[in-house]
């Protein structure tokens, strides 16, 4: 089999991305061949590059046979140093590429195209589902990052409902006959349409500002960075049917939410919030129950994807996980060496210390 076309690369500044409109359609093409992913497309990465960028971002955009088979937004970390653009509201590191170009072989091109004198390369944040990881090699090594969950809606509401454990059928059938007992109506609402969406976050924004995020400052608020990155995200979304936001209520009041975007039979869960002044009630499970039983009754999602840190809520509504990893590309393999020869002598002395 020959071997592939070299690729050529183009250094640009990053906002080229949504002021060309031949870079823009390249890159929703690539990310279509490669999972397809609503939080990677062209909006998205603009919102995100206007909200969490510095400036400092480039795109390079990598040619073969004058066809643009692979686009990355990097940042420089030092003097030798590039990684991915990876703001934390993205789950997976901001670059796409022909589902035929293998990662290693585009981060092994890139790390000798026009960057200068580029020692080390990170490709942060990827997903083994739509580009597998690659072993270990002379030059480069993969690292995890989080282990993640997905659902899988196959079959009927009631074989998913009988396959959860007992403990948590009996607390979510104990909770609901509490509400009804109390004259408590809870009950699920969906938001999907764009002019819906800001007054959303707000709601969002204020649940997740009472709770602990809020006390450390990383909550979303209307007026702050992350607020305003996820109403336009939203908003844009909205317009094309992928943006939906569910909403748990005990009467009128908002108790948790899910903001979520859904491209074809996915989707995907961005950020999850509760009320975390009710001890009585578990508004965020009882969020999960309605809305994946919505869900069903729907019959257009077959996933739900979750992309943050699996945790042990997790465990109760699905069994299924994977690991998100991170690709390091040294330009020699010296450099490899001594990068793992200095960890060894870290980890020794640490357990010396100990």
């Amino acid at each position: 089999m020959p071997p592939s076309p070299a690729l050529v690369w183009q250094n640009l500044p990053a906002a080229s991305l949504h002021q060309d409109a031949v870079l823009s359609a390249a890159w929703d093409r690539l990310n279509a061949q490669r999972g397809d992913l609503p939080f990677l497309n062209t909006e998205a990465i603009t919102a995100s590059l206007d909200s969490f960028g510095t400036g400092r971002e480039r795109l390079l955009v990598g040619r073969q046979e004058h066809t643009i088979t692979a686009m990355c937004l990097l940042v420089r970390t030092s003097a030798t140093a590039w990684q991915s653009f990876q703001p934390s509201q993205l789950p997976l590191g901001a670059w796409v590429a022909d589902d035929r170009l293998p990662v290693l072989e585009l981060a092994r091109s890139l790390i000798r195209g026009p960057l200068g004198l580029c020692l080390l390369l990170s490709m942060t944040q990827i997903d083994p589902l739509h580009a597998a990881r690659p072993a270990n090699t002379a030059d480069s090594e993969s690292s995890d990052y989080i282990r993640t969950a997905w659902t899988e809606l196959p079959g009927s509401f009631a074989e998913y409902w009988n396959q959860r454990g007992k403990n948590l059928r009996q607390n979510m059938r104990k909770q609901r006959n509490r509400l009804a007992g109390e004259g408590i109506s809870g009950h699920l609402r969906v938001l999907d349409q764009a002019a819906d969406m800001a007054a959303a976050i707000e709601r969002y924004g204020a649940l997740e500002s009472a709770g602990w995020k809020g006390g450390q400052g990383t909550a979303v608020h209307p007026d702050n960075s992350q607020g305003r990155f996820y109403r336009r995200l939203l908003e844009n979304a909205a317009m094309r049917g992928e943006a939906v936001v569910f909403e748990y209520l005990f009467d009128d009041r908002v108790v948790a939410t899910n903001l979520c975007l859904r491209r074809d039979d996915v989707l995907v869960i961005l950020k999850t919030t509760y009320d975390e002044s009710i001890q009585s009630y578990s508004p965020a499970f009882l969020l999960s129950q309605d809305e994946i039983e919505l869900l069903y009754q729907e019959g257009r999602i077959q996933r739900i994807e979750y992309y943050g840190r699996m945790m042990e809520w997790h465990g109760r509504w699905t069994e299924k996980s994977r690991i998100l990893y991170h690709l390091t590309l040294y330009r020699w393999p010296l450099l490899q060496r001594l990068a793992e020869w200095r960890r060894r002598r870290r980890s020794g002395t640490g357990a010396s210390a100990g």
